[in-house]
């Protein structure tokens, strides 16, 4: 169960059910908006029917549905930075990098305000993020551990899912990259630690770590230690 002070909040878009997350301290009305998807004015309702505002929108990718809703959210807050791993930061103003030119409908995202890379601190909105690189899925993913409650928590992104990982059939994606990433990164955290996906349900890293057929104790897939 996550610690009773942070509040993690989903927002659904339907397309593709991805979760945009509203991430903030519950004694606090500034909040992280992360990975603003294709129903942004859900975002938005949800933002100011609670009093919240918004200090930081970050991105763990750049994958169109995962950066459909920028546009949106930052005329709506012009002045709240734009945060990218700097390895997908090209992909939010290019369609065919983000896979949305390629299905035939080109979505293209404001240039990010910060490049963010592993091992760099972010301090926002009372919380303390520690970014980790996390490639596979696509060629710059980073995920962002909280480590200063118990249990910790990780936004995700597309890296590891319930039951699932990523998928690495799409340019720049790299199965062996992934999973090693997941095992040597992810796998390292205490088994409690609370993953919020992209995609999906949260689930922890102990419970990947025994039951995952991808990456987990019994996948079999592949040594890659």
């Amino acid at each position: 169960m996550i610690d009773p002070r942070l509040q993690v909040q989903v927002v659904l878009s339907s397309m593709f059910m991805q979760n945009t997350l509203v991430v903030n301290l519950r004694s606090r009305s500034d909040c992280l908006i992360v990975d603003p998807g294709l129903e942004p004015e859900k975002i938005l309702k949800l933002v100011d029917s609670q009093g919240l505002n918004p200090v930081a929108v970050l991105l763990t990718h750049g994958h169109a549905d995962h950066i459909a809703g920028n546009q949106t959210v930052i005329r709506r807050w012009p002045e709240i930075p734009l945060i990218i791993g700097e390895g997908d930061a090209p992909m939010l103003t290019d369609a065919d990098l983000n896979l949305s030119g390629l299905a035939g409908t080109p979505i293209t995202s404001p240039p990010a305000d910060q490049l963010v890379k592993e091992g760099e601190v972010l301090r926002l909105g009372g919380l303390t993020l520690e970014v980790l690189d996390l490639p596979g899925h696509s060629p710059g993913h980073v995920v962002y551990l909280v480590k200063q409650f118990s249990p910790y928590v990780v936004i995700g992104g597309d890296v590891l899912f319930q039951g699932s990982i990523g998928r690495t059939d799409f340019p720049g994606g790299d199965f062996r990259q992934l999973i090693s990433g997941i095992r040597q990164k992810l796998f390292t955290l205490p088994d409690d630690t609370i993953v919020f996906p992209g995609h999906g349900e949260p689930t922890t890293v102990g419970e990947e770590k025994r039951t995952n057929p991808y990456c987990g104790e019994r996948a079999g897939l592949y040594d890659l230690n």
